[in-house]
C-alpha cells in the first residue's frame, strides 16, 4: 500500500493536491493501469490551511484511509483578535467587533493589550476552559452535508440552516504567544475538531471577537509534518 504525507500549500483544497498526485500517478503508471488509479486523502484542510495531509494511493490504500482521519490532531492556530469573520477565517467578510479594545480604553477593555513577554491571565484561563469533551456546532463555510447540500453552498446563497452539534474532544492548548491583536496557540483534539470554530469561540469568550488567521496540522495520529513532501517534489 502506498502512503504520501504531503505539506499542503495554502491556497490549495484538498481536492486540488489528490488531483495533482493523481496526474502525477498517471504519468508513471503503465498505460492499462492509467484510468484505474484511485488516489483518496485522510482528513480535509480548509484552502487557507497549510500542512500535514495524509494521501492514500492505489485501491487497497484508500481503502485504509478512514483509520488516519479518525486519528487525533494537532494544529497551530494564530488567531486575530478583534474582528469577526463570516466563515471563521481570513478568506471571509471581515467585522470589526463592536467592543475592539484599545490602548486608549484599557480600564473598559475585557483583555487589554498585554506587556511583551507578559500573557494576561485572562487569555490562559479561556483557553483552559475549552479542555475537555464539548458540543461543537460546524460552521456554516464548511464541507458537512445538511439534506444533501454542502453548508458552503447554501451559505454562499445567503441562507444559515440549524447544525447538529458533534461532541469533539480538545487534548491540550498551548498558549505559544499572545501580543495584542494575534494570539497564536497549539492545539491537540480529536478528529472532527474545527478550528475555526474554536477560534471564534475563543474570541466570544473572551469578548472581543476573532477568527482563524493562520493554520497549519503540524500531525495526524504518530504522523509529523516534518516527514512530509511538498506538494511539488512529489515525482
Amino acid at each position: 500500500m502506498n502512503f504520501l504525507l504531503i505539506n499542503k500549500p495554502g491556497g490549495w483544497t484538498s481536492f486540488d493536491v489528490v488531483a495533482f498526485v493523481r496526474n502525477r500517478v498517471k504519468k508513471t503508471a503503465l498505460p492499462e493501469k492509467q484510468k484505474r488509479v484511485k488516489v483518496g486523502h485522510a482528513g480535509t484542510l480548509d484552502p487557507f490551511a497549510t500542512g500535514l495531509l495524509i494521501v492514500g494511493v492505489g485501491r487497497e490504500a484508500t481503502k485504509k484511509l478512514d483509520e488516519f482521519k479518525n486519528m487525533p490532531k494537532t494544529y497551530i492556530a494564530t488567531i486575530k483578535l478583534g474582528e469577526t469573520s463570516d466563515t471563521y477565517d481570513k478568506t471571509g467578510n471581515i467585522t470589526p467587533y463592536e467592543h475592539t479594545p484599545t490602548p486608549l480604553n484599557r480600564g473598559e477593555s475585557k483583555i487589554p493589550p498585554n506587556k511583551e513577554g507578559e500573557p494576561l491571565v485572562a487569555v490562559q484561563e479561556v483557553l483552559a476552559g475549552f479542555i475537555g469533551k464539548q458540543l461543537q456546532i460546524p460552521p456554516m463555510f464548511s464541507a458537512k452535508q445538511i439534506n444533501g447540500q454542502r453548508l458552503y453552498q447554501l451559505a454562499r446563497k445567503g441562507i444559515t440552516v440549524e447544525r447538529q452539534a458533534n461532541e469533539i474532544e480538545i487534548y491540550k492548548i498551548k498558549l505559544l504567544n499572545y501580543a495584542w491583536p494575534v494570539l497564536k496557540i497549539e492545539v491537540q483534539c480529536s478528529a472532527g475538531t474545527y478550528i475555526r470554530t474554536l477560534a471564534h469561540d475563543i474570541g466570544a469568550k473572551l469578548g472581543v471577537g476573532a477568527y482563524c488567521q493562520e493554520l497549519m496540522r503540524t500531525k495526524i495520529g504518530d504522523y509529523t509534518l516534518k516527514h512530509a513532501t511538498n506538494i511539488k517534489d512529489i515525482t
